[in-house]
């Protein structure tokens, strides 16, 4: 069984940040999908080999790649931010990506709203902002692969 944090949309908020690292301490990845890339810095050197993550449309000249993929516990992850696929205006260029890219779950972030949607056998998810969520408070998610079972639990709390 493997413990995922991914966050997004972090844009500076380095307390948000810095309280998730109790969680990134005890969990096995921690996954940031752009926008505050240079946020998680810190946890570089202290996480080195829990660290995952790719650029955002806010971060300019950042040598990080675009998006990518992995796989934990043979469910294969792609991740990105998000812009790149219009995700603000539907799903479907990104549902079509990660199915390209035979891949079971597709991480994005990019609206600021944190959502959880099965297409096509493939689940997609925002984990929301931790910085400039819609709403009330910030956001990430929890997500646990245990064999084939996927559990995403998306965490909304005010860590401003």
């Amino acid at each position: 069984m493997k413990k995922i944090i991914v966050i997004s949309d972090t844009h500076g908020n380095s307390n948000g940040v810095q309280s998730l690292r109790p969680l990134v301490a005890e969990n096995d990845y921690l996954i940031h999908l752009g926008d505050g890339s240079g946020d998680i810095r810190a946890f570089w050197q202290e996480f080195p080999d829990k660290i995952y993550q790719c650029r955002g449309n806010c971060d300019f000249f950042s040598p990080l790649p675009d998006e990518d993929v992995i796989e934990i516990e043979n469910i294969r992850i792609f991740y990105c931010h998000g812009h790149k696929y219009g995700v603000k205006s539907g799903l479907s260029a990104l549902l079509a990506e990660t199915k390209k890219r035979n891949c079971d779950i597709a991480l994005y972030g990019h609206t600021h709203v944190p959502k959880i949607t099965e297409m096509d056998g493939v689940t997609l998810i925002n984990p929301g902002s931790l910085r400039r969520p819609v709403g009330e408070g910030g956001g990430y998610c929890y997500l646990v692969i245990h064999k084939e079972n996927v559990t995403p639990v998306l965490v909304g709390e005010s860590v401003f």
